[in-house]
């Protein structure tokens, strides 16, 4: 999980590299859809602001060729210099407010952790298998 610098979080998955873009694209769609059709009331995929107000965004667009997204430990030319930041699950409470991630206050929180919350995505190796695409379709 990452803070994205603004109001948002962004879970970034790694997998190794043994699918095209368009395939990849697909499959998070998929994931995206299966989340709202298992709780519509507090998931949409749609992009529109005003459809998804007071629901979680899964925002599976960031899977395209051309698309972007904030790199971890970007500032972002906000105000209060907000950063991306890489956070662990355990720090995932209501209490995480994204926003407090800055320029200012990075140093402080890289200086006090015990370990990179993202130490084990380099070394992770994962696909996506048949079952799991089995399993998403509709």
């Amino acid at each position: 999980v990452k803070t994205t610098g603004g109001k948002g979080l962004h879970l970034v998955v790694p997998i190794d590299r043994r699918h095209e873009w368009p395939f990849l694209r697909e499959f998070s769609q998929q994931v995206a859809e299966a989340i709202v059709r298992a709780a519509p009331d507090r998931y949409t995929s749609n992009m529109s602001k005003a459809r998804r107000r007071g629901k979680i965004f899964i925002d599976y667009l960031r899977n395209a060729r051309g698309a972007t997204a904030v790199a971890a430990y970007s500032p972002r030319a906000r105000p209060g210099a907000t950063v991306s930041t890489p956070v662990a699950w355990k720090e995932l409470t209501p209490k995480l407010d994204p926003q407090s991630f800055n320029v200012g206050s990075l140093p402080r929180r890289l200086a006090k952790l015990r370990q990179d919350p993202w130490q084990e995505m380099a070394v992770t190796h994962q696909a996506i298998t048949k079952n799991m695409q089995e399993r998403l379709e509709p």
